[in-house]
């Protein structure tokens, strides 16, 4: 499920059909409910029987028999949802008419090639969360302050032409009505949300990139150099700028070219969405930090951490709070990118959360990413159901988020948020140090290896280092570049299995044999005494990573 978010009056039913309807949705069943104003958006789960936030579009996924819509929009409307939407083509039968208008609650189809995630990712940008209250004033321009959309349809109104405002990577924040009049790719654009990398590879090679960063003035993209079939209708675009800072770019559609006065009303529309994008970014710094500083403070416990805890709308739930690092360190050139990466993949966990299970928190808190996930239902299996949205978030970012996430234990209330959150830490430590051998772990699943980790922190404070068999083996290493260490590591790891352990020491078991008799000479170590076997297996539990391994190994005869 998606975050609910505040009603304002611009995300009313109405607001979402005029600036989705094109494309994204079409109305089966409405009467009179347009103007009701939307609380959120919960994807069904017929599982699931928790609660809906107030007037909640529900996206019915996988919903298709005429009866299955019947019973879902008598549910959804006992629980007081305002909108269904199902997949096209829906028939508009009189009996989901009835019902229909006898719950209250609007029946809408989602058009043949969109997908939920376009359509939850639409509705999540109309119902923008109001909860960190205004950071400037509540219109520029004549417009809602940062309501792109509404300001898409005064360009296409001035312009005459449907349009689109896109980011620096091409992808589409806003757009206006009439998208139906464009061609193919640009309705492939609005349902990916995102201009085709085809399009865009064409675009680089002839230079309109380039040129519309560079010029001040809009930029004519003629249809005959690209494929006839996709791109019918000539573009021109206007990039949007900050001073020296190019923002994204205003593209529309337009059948002849623009006459001086509207190629003027562009270039001030221009000036006017930057004002509006600037007013988002602000806004949802805030929000970050906002958001950062309750999760925080509900995660620390004290004093302030009820009032903190209840703001998330988390006070009495019960909850597991997920920690997500990054794997790898970087190098000093890489901090700022590393910095982006984790508010990228912050992002996108705070996303994956809210669809799955509603009030989700998500905030960036220093270098780890911290949720705190409601578990409603049994407890019996909270745990199993914490290590599968954790590792389903993962599945779908692939190797390329690079992250791994420890879970902590269930907390029954605000109060145990703490001891959640420090299980979450300790397994995030694990996954970390392992190099993301493994990538999602409970604190229960790692115990043992986090208490080892904490045990090395407690020596290495101290000061303690190796003594007994283990010094005189590395002092032997370090004076001859042998590897007797790395070689009584392997024989322990492999409970004295000479196949396992010459292998995991890329040697011949008869040279294996040979440097366990060496070691066992020099460490002056008894490897039958399972006393001494356990002491020397700590002690190097306890080195540091870099006086485990060992110096390259030289081939011993």
């Amino acid at each position: 499920m998606l975050t609910p978010v505040p009603s304002k009056p611009h995300t009313s039913l109405g607001r979402v059909l005029e600036d989705l309807g094109d494309v994204l949705l079409e109305p089966v069943a409405v009467g009179r409910t347009t103007r009701k104003q939307l609380g959120g958006v919960v994807i069904h789960d017929p599982h699931d029987e928790s609660e809906f936030p107030a007037s909640a579009v529900v996206l019915g996924v996988g919903v298709r028999e005429h009866d299955e819509v019947v019973r879902l929009l008598h549910d959804v409307g006992a629980r007081g949802a305002a909108a269904l939407v199902v997949r096209s083509p829906v028939t508009p039968t009189p009996e989901l008419r009835r019902v229909a208008d006898s719950t209250g609650v609007a029946l809408l189809g989602l058009a043949s090639g969109a997908s939920w995630a376009q359509l939850a990712a639409m509705l999540r940008t109309l119902l923008a969360e109001g909860d960190v209250g205004e950071v400037s004033p509540q219109t520029l321009g004549g417009m809602p302050s940062g309501d792109l959309f509404a300001l898409a349809n005064a360009i296409a109104a001035l312009l005459d032409a449907p349009v689109t405002i896109e980011d620096r990577n091409s992808r589409v924040l806003a757009f206006s009505g009439r998208q139906d009049e464009a061609d193919p790719s640009r309705v492939e654009t609005i349902l990916g949300r995102q201009v085709p990398e085809r399009f865009t590879r064409n675009l680089e090679r002839d230079g309109i990139f380039e040129k519309l960063y560079r010029e001040h003035t809009p930029v004519y993209v003629d249809p005959q150099r690209y494929d006839a079939h996709e791109i019918v209708i000539p573009r021109v675009a206007l990039a949007v700028r900050a001073g020296d800072e190019v923002l994204g770019s205003i593209w529309a559609a337009i059948r002849e070219p623009l006459s001086e006065e509207r190629t003027q009303a562009l270039i001030d529309a221009a000036k006017l969405v930057a004002l509006h994008m600037l007013r988002l970014r602000a806004g949802a710094d805030v929000e970050r930090r906002l958001r950062a500083d309750l999760v925080s403070t509900a995660l620390e416990g004290g004093a302030a951490a009820p009032e903190a805890i209840a703001r998330l709308g988390l006070l009495g739930q019960p909850s597991i709070v997920l920690a997500m690092g990054l794997l790898g360190a970087p190098s000093p050139d890489e901090d700022l990118r590393l910095v982006a990466d984790r508010q990228r993949v912050a992002d996108a966990l705070a996303m994956h959360l809210s669809a799955v299970q509603p009030r989700s928190a998500v905030a960036l808190v220093g270098d780890v990413a911290y949720g705190i996930v409601p578990m409603p239902g049994s407890h019996a299996d909270c745990q199993e159901r914490s290590i599968r949205v954790a590792s389903t978030f993962l599945e779908r970012t692939g190797r390329r988020a690079a992250a791994a996430i420890g879970i902590g234990p269930l907390a029954l209330d605000g109060s145990g948020l703490r001891a959640s959150r420090d299980g979450a830490d300790r397994a995030l430590r694990v996954l970390l140090t392992n190099g993301g051998a493994k990538r999602v772990a409970t604190v229960e699943d790692v115990h043992v290896d986090a208490l080892m980790l904490e045990l090395a922190d407690l020596a290495a404070a101290r000061g303690d280092v190796a003594t007994g068999p283990v010094a005189r083996l590395l002092a032997y290493d370090a004076q001859h570049q042998s590897q007797l260490v790395h070689t009584l590591r392997c024989w322990l790891d492999a409970f004295g299995d000479i196949g396992a352990a010459s292998a995991a020491a890329y040697v011949h078991p008869n040279t294996f044999r040979y440097r366990l008799r060496r070691l066992a000479e020099v460490g002056e170590i008894d490897l039958d005494d399972a006393g001494e076997r356990f002491a020397a297996m700590l002690q190097l539990r306890l080195l540091p990573r870099d006086a485990r391994t060992g110096p390259p190994a030289i081939e011993e005869s």
